[in-house]
């Protein structure tokens, strides 16, 4: 489990098939074989690491939801460790199971982001959501995505920064929403 309080941009250093190499210093320091990181809010597994890298296995599936696909080289990636019990719980509690790619409408600081309109059930005013891993509140909801305010502290210390109109993020819905749907769907069986 995450945070969405991204810790260190890092960048992709290679990506060949299903493996990828990250390069980063703070999240890599006390990784180990079986971690878990959360790449642009994806949750990878540490398979192998060194001095200032851990590369992770790719599966289909997470080829298919999250943009690691667009991936390159060099690309600036948001990290994060999965939160320990004693930590504080800065942003809102996220996987790093990311439901569908979104794209860029509108950059920082009024974020717009077009989504699949299968999530937008899940997205409410001044609910959480994660874009690429960074846990923001909603705005505004629309009819096909969503608005975020990004402050600049965030916007420096993260993708969301750079990111252009047109360009693909990772998103990740309130789990605490999908679970409430699915226990009403069960009352009604």
């Amino acid at each position: 489990m995450f945070t969405g309080i991204v810790e260190e941009l890092g960048s992709i250093a290679s990506i060949e098939g299903q493996r990828v190499r990250i390069a980063a210093s703070v999240v890599t320091e006390d990784a180990k074989t079986g971690d878990s990181i959360a790449v642009d809010g994806c949750c990878v597994t540490v398979v192998e690491q060194g001095p200032g890298w851990c590369e992770a296995d790719l599966t289909d599936e997470t080829l298919k939801r999250t943009t690691f696909g667009d991936r390159a080289p060099g690309d600036p990636v948001n990290l994060e460790r999965p939160v320990r019990v004693t930590d504080r719980l800065g942003g809102h509690i996220v996987q790093g199971h990311v439901d569908a790619v979104g794209e860029i409408v509108e950059p920082v600081p009024d974020l717009r982001v077009r989504m699949p309109r299968e999530l937008l059930r899940y997205v409410v005013e001044k609910g959480s959501v994660a874009v690429d891993g960074v846990s923001l509140t909603v705005v505004d909801v629309l009819d096909d995505g969503f608005t975020v305010a990004v402050i600049p502290h965030t916007a420096a210390v993260t993708t969301l920064g750079s990111k252009l109109a047109g360009d693909r993020v990772n998103l990740e819905v309130d789990v605490t929403v999908k679970y409430v749907e699915r226990l009403l769907a069960w009352k009604d069986v």
